[in-house]
C-alpha cells in the first residue's frame, strides 16, 4: 500500500482481505448449511456491500437506521434486533425487516402479532447465563443484564407467534466457546428449540481470524442441526467480516516531551475515532512498530488530538526517531472502528477508502465542518 497516495488520518479497507475473509465465511455457510449474515453494528461500510451480497445470506440490523441502510444498499430487508422499540417506529421496523426479534416479553406483548400479522418473522431473545466474554462491557450475560430473558419466565408453550429464538453471548470467541454455550442452551432452552422454526447464534463469532479453527465450527454446527434438523440455523458475526482488512492512517503533527515521555501527537483519536482501544481495552498494533518498548530505541507514547486527558495510547518502540510529518498506521481498523467514530471537540472524521485489488486507492468519502454541524442544533 502506497500511503503517499492516501489522506491523513484516514480508514483503508484492503479489498483483497475483504474477499479472503468472505469466501471462507460462504464456505463455512455452505458445508455447515447455515446462513450468515453481516451485524452492521461490527461492519457496516456499505459501499462493500455490492461485494458482500454475493456471499454472505444478509444483514442484520439493531436500529431503524440500520435496518434503512440494509434496504437502501443492500437491496433486501432485514433480521432486526432492537433491546427497545419505540412505539413511532415499530410500523417502519415492519416494514424493513423480514425477522424481527423482541428482547423482553413486556416489547413482545406490545408489537409480536402486529409484526407477525404483517408476515414478519417473530423471535424472541433468550440469555442462556452463561458466557466466557471477561470483559463486563461486552457480557450480555453479567448478572442484572437487561439483554434476553432467562429460561425461568419462559412458558413451557410458546406463543403461536414466535417463531424463532435468538442468543448473542459470545465476543471474538472461538468455535469451542460456541461449542460449550450451547450445552447451555440446549439444557435451558431445549424444549423451546422443539416448538420454533430457527434459531439465530448471533455474533463474536471470529471465524476469519487466523487461529480460528472453521473445520471445528462446521462439525459443532452440524452435530447441533441432527439434534434439530427443522431449525434453521443462522449467525450474524460482524467482526469476522472485517477482521485484518484494512487499517487507520495518521500522521505525526508533532513530538513533545512530557516530563520525561515523548509523545508523538498525530491527527487522530483513541477516544473518538478507536473507542474501542479506550473501551475493551486493548492495544493497537502500529505497522513497523514495536509493541512493546525496546530498551535503545526510541519509544514513544501516542497522542490523539483531542483535550481528553486519557486520549493516548502507548507505549511504542521505533527503529529511528519520530518526526513530524512521519507516518503511523493502525492495523485491523475496519470493524468496530468506523461504527463507532465520534466528532468530539470538533475534530473531523478519518476519511474512508478502498486499496483495490488492482492497487489502486479509491477515497469512497472524506468529512468536514457539516459533519460535524449535524450532530448538534
Amino acid at each position: 500500500m502506497n500511503y503517499d497516495l492516501i489522506p491523513s488520518p484516514c480508514f483503508v479497507l484492503e479489498e483483497a482481505k475483504l474477499k479472503r475473509n468472505l469466501e471462507l465465511l460462504r464456505y463455512v455457510q455452505q458445508q455447515a448449511g447455515v446462513e450468515i449474515i453481516c451485524a452492521l453494528k461490527g461492519f457496516s461500510m456499505f459501499s462493500t456491500f455490492p461485494m458482500l451480497r454475493n456471499y454472505l445470506a444478509g444483514a442484520t440490523a439493531s436500529s431503524v437506521n440500520e435496518a434503512r441502510l440494509i434496504n437502501e444498499e443492500w437491496g433486501t430487508k432485514a433480521h432486526s434486533y432492537v433491546p427497545a422499540i419505540r412505539e413511532d417506529e415499530i410500523e417502519e421496523l415492519i416494514e424493513r425487516s423480514t425477522h424481527l426479534t423482541f428482547n423482553s416479553w413486556r416489547q413482545f406483548e406490545k408489537f409480536g402479532k402486529q409484526a407477525a400479522t404483517a408476515g414478519v418473522s417473530v423471535g424472541i431473545r433468550i440469555n442462556p447465563q452463561y458466557s466466557e466474554v471477561t470483559t463486563d462491557l461486552y457480557n450480555p450475560c453479567v448478572p442484572g443484564s437487561r439483554l434476553g430473558v432467562i429460561r425461568a419466565v419462559f412458558p413451557d408453550q410458546l406463543p403461536a407467534e414466535i417463531e424463532g429464538l435468538h442468543f448473542h453471548t459470545l465476543c471474538e470467541n472461538d468455535s469451542h466457546t460456541l461449542e460449550r454455550t450451547l450445552v447451555h442452551v440446549e439444557q435451558r432452552f431445549g424444549d423451546l428449540l422443539q416448538q420454533v422454526k430457527w434459531l439465530n447464534m448471533g455474533g463474536g463469532h471470529l471465524i476469519t481470524r487466523a487461529d480460528y479453527d472453521p473445520e471445528h465450527l462446521i462439525s459443532v454446527l452440524k452435530a447441533f442441526k441432527a439434534k434439530f434438523p427443522h431449525l434453521k440455523i443462522i449467525m450474524e458475526p460482524g467482526s469476522a467480516v472485517g477482521w485484518q482488512t484494512g487499517v487507520l492512517v495518521s500522521t505525526v503533527l508533532d513530538v513533545v516531551d512530557a516530563q520525561g515521555i515523548n509523545v508523538a501527537m498525530l491527527d487522530t483519536s483513541f477516544s473518538a475515532h478507536m473507542p474501542d482501544t479506550l473501551e475493551m481495552p486493548y492495544k493497537p498494533r502500529i505497522i513497523g512498530a514495536h509493541q512493546d518498548p525496546v530498551a535503545g530505541k526510541p519509544t514513544y507514547r501516542m497522542g490523539g488530538s483531542t483535550c481528553l486527558a486519557g486520549d493516548y495510547m502507548g507505549d511504542y518502540s521505533f527503529d529511528a526517531d519520530l518526526q513530524e510529518g512521519d507516518t503511523i498506521v493502525f492495523d485491523d481498523m475496519i470493524h468496530y472502528t468506523m461504527v463507532k467514530t465520534t466528532t468530539f471537540n470538533g475534530v473531523n472524521l478519518p476519511s474512508i477508502g478502498i486499496w483495490k485489488e488492482d492497487g489502486t486507492f479509491e477515497l469512497v468519502r472524506s468529512y468536514g465542518y457539516e459533519s460535524y454541524k449535524d450532530r448538534l442544533s
